[in-house]
């Protein structure tokens, strides 16, 4: 039996339940937006492959676990590298480092496929490298990490960034950079989130009445040792309770 969008069952605002026919012709109606969204994004894609580019020195050195490397070292031989630059607070305990940038680091573990396509990956930060070295290992994280810390555009300058580098034999080229919700490729979960009925559970999602109502944006992002979401001074940012040695904590250690 059809049940209609006047069905007393259907709480009040919510979408109607309808059968699968029906459910199918309105996904279909939205496929086509669909499809037309992902044109787009691949114009701007070509627009992207088409931007200037800016050279710069890549003899310039970044602070790694073997001491100062040039950049060009981070290509790994490769010609292309993404990066993602990771915010960092001074002097602040594990949980008091930036709970986005972790977000985005904790999902770009395995950078296989981009090796795959000739490209490759590195985080870079502007902690110090002796505060930086711990955390890496604490979170346990495979990819390379540096330390940019002082350093000028195109390599240090602007972190909680995604930034894209091209190199020609000896020479460097900046060639894309964004941040914001720019940076939400690097985190699969968003994605995934946008598709499920309530989807990020924020505030400012444009969702039916009468669904459940949204809160501060990546409400999500940090919780307390019982998996409550909380930004308070006993939360950590979410992957870490997975690490060996993640304990209960009472502050953040940092100055927001």
């Amino acid at each position: 039996m059809t049940t209609t969008p006047t069905d007393p069952t259907t709480a009040p605002g919510r979408p109607p339940v309808v059968d699968m026919a029906t459910w199918q012709a309105a996904r279909d109606a939205l496929l086509v937006r669909e499809k037309a969204h992902t044109r787009e994004g691949d114009a701007l894609a070509a627009a992207r492959r088409r931007l200037p580019m800016v050279e710069f020195d890549g003899t310039v050195e970044v602070v790694g676990p073997d001491g100062p490397v040039p950049f060009l070292d981070l290509f790994q031989g490769r010609d292309e590298l993404v990066v993602y630059k990771h915010m960092w607070h001074d002097g602040a305990p594990h949980q008091g480092q930036c709970e986005g940038c972790t977000a985005n680091a904790w999902q770009m573990q395995d950078a296989v496929y981009l090796h795959a396509r000739g490209v490759s990956y590195a985080v870079l930060t502007e902690g110090r490298w002796d505060e930086v070295a711990p955390y890496v290992a604490f979170m346990g994280y495979t990819q390379p990490w540096y330390s940019v810390r002082d350093m000028a555009a195109p390599v240090g300058d602007s972190m909680g960034s995604i930034t894209c580098y091209l190199r020609d034999g000896d020479r460097a080229f900046l060639t894309y950079a964004t941040t914001g919700r720019g940076n939400e490729p690097a985190g699969g979960t968003f994605g995934l989130l946008d598709m499920t009925p309530y989807g990020r559970g924020e505030t400012w999602q444009d969702n039916p009445d009468g669904w459940p109502e949204g809160r501060h944006s990546c409400w999500y992002w940090r919780s307390d040792a019982d998996g409550n979401p909380t930004w308070g001074p006993t939360s950590r940012p979410v992957p870490q309770w997975t690490r060996p040695g993640a304990t209960p904590v009472e502050t953040l250690g940092r100055r927001d």
